[in-house]
């Protein structure tokens, strides 16, 4: 489908996040990140980013005001300290001085 050149005046800020977004490899230029909007817009499609966290956490029936929240994390976090884990350390770099030879 060809495009068509048209002229659009954004507020500052909004121009800023569409210049960063375009950036960021989300598309080639400001001109495809805001024909990528409008697209995802219109068709209702899912962009990349997440917007809300809304059903992404599953609260317990049995403790729905969070009461015993405290314990279950403490366990938790008691019982990942007791796993063993993997330490990498990069051995450190010493660098020799170019140059002429003492003799």
């Amino acid at each position: 489908m060809p495009k068509n050149a048209i002229s659009v005046t954004l507020q500052g800020e909004n121009l800023t996040w569409l210049r960063a977004r375009a950036r960021s490899g989300y598309a080639r230029s400001v001109s495809d990140a805001l024909d990528r909007l409008v697209t995802e817009a219109r068709t209702g499609a899912v962009g990349r980013d997440v917007r809300s966290v809304v059903g992404s956490i599953d609260v317990d029936a049995s403790d729905p005001l969070l009461l015993e929240a405290d314990d279950v994390l403490r366990d938790l976090f008691v019982g990942s300290l007791g796993r063993p884990y993997a330490v990498k350390e990069r051995p450190s770099t010493y660098r020799t001085r170019k140059g002429k030879a003492r003799g």
